[in-house]
């Protein structure tokens, strides 16, 4: 079976980065499958790379290595990981990108030895596209380098409850279509408010007239904030922290 391995950095396509990373790769893994599965993470915004692979690390089969590297810090005193979690295998700084596998009760962490001669402004070359090779070749986690018990967690804010029976929570992410993701898991009925607009938690983007502003529940189970065929950061303003009010539906 050939390995399966997939890339998510904020390198972007402009400068070769991710070409030298899988000329690694693909040197010390043939017969690789490798999957791009993005590297437009906004330079250096580790939150976004989380939330990113959180959506697909665990829709891949068991036994894909998963490639992650947003990494500010490279070369400094973070740690460099690989990750056993649920069958799969990741590996990445440790900045809370890798926080989605590390929650997992069943997740173990190994800090890796950047190997002589690695660059220290490089680490997704020299240190992690390596250590992917060598977990799809079947190398065992432990051999890679020592248990790193208290990796950084990073963990989605939770909303909290107003007086009023209301819950207050933030717009977490944007995604490409400018639709604002909350924090709030998606509930039957209810309403939002988002600058003084009520928006009333509909099934589909469809439920809204072209250009009207709405609230759905997306397909991570989250409810997020959009307008129809159009913009609804853009339109309202909204970013990460931007705050969010939750009625749930009178009964």
């Amino acid at each position: 079976m050939r390995s399966l391995v997939t890339l998510l950095t904020d390198f972007g396509t402009a400068d070769g980065y991710v070409a030298e990373l899988k000329g690694v790769l693909f040197t010390l893994l043939p017969d690789a499958v490798v999957v791009d599965v993005t590297h437009d993470v906004p330079a250096h915004d580790v939150e976004s790379g989380r939330l990113a692979l959180a959506r697909y690390w665990r829709r891949f089969p068991a036994g894909t290595v998963h490639v992650a590297v947003v990494d500010p810090g490279v070369g400094g005193g973070r740690a460099a990981l690989a990750v056993s979690s649920d069958e799969r295998w990741l590996v990445g700084p440790d900045n809370g990108l890798l926080s989605p596998a590390l929650l997992m009760p069943t997740a173990r962490a190994v800090a890796l030895t950047p190997p002589a001669g690695a660059a220290p402004t490089f680490h997704g070359r020299d240190v992690f596209a390596p250590a992917a090779a060598a977990l799809a070749r079947g190398t065992p986690l432990d051999a890679l380098g020592a248990t790193h018990d208290a990796p950084v967690i990073r963990r989605t804010p939770e909303p909290h409850r107003t007086g009023d029976g209301a819950a207050l929570g933030e717009v977490i992410a944007v995604d490409r279509f400018g639709n604002a993701i909350t924090n709030f898991v998606g509930a039957r009925g209810g309403t939002v408010e988002v600058n003084g607009t009520a928006l009333r938690v509909q099934r589909t983007y469809e439920s809204a007239a072209p250009g009207e502003v709405t609230a759905v529940c997306g397909s991570t189970g989250l409810i997020e904030i959009a307008v129809r065929e159009g913009n609804a950061a853009a339109r309202l303003g909204l970013g990460r922290g931007s705050p969010v009010l939750f009625r749930p539906a009178s009964r």
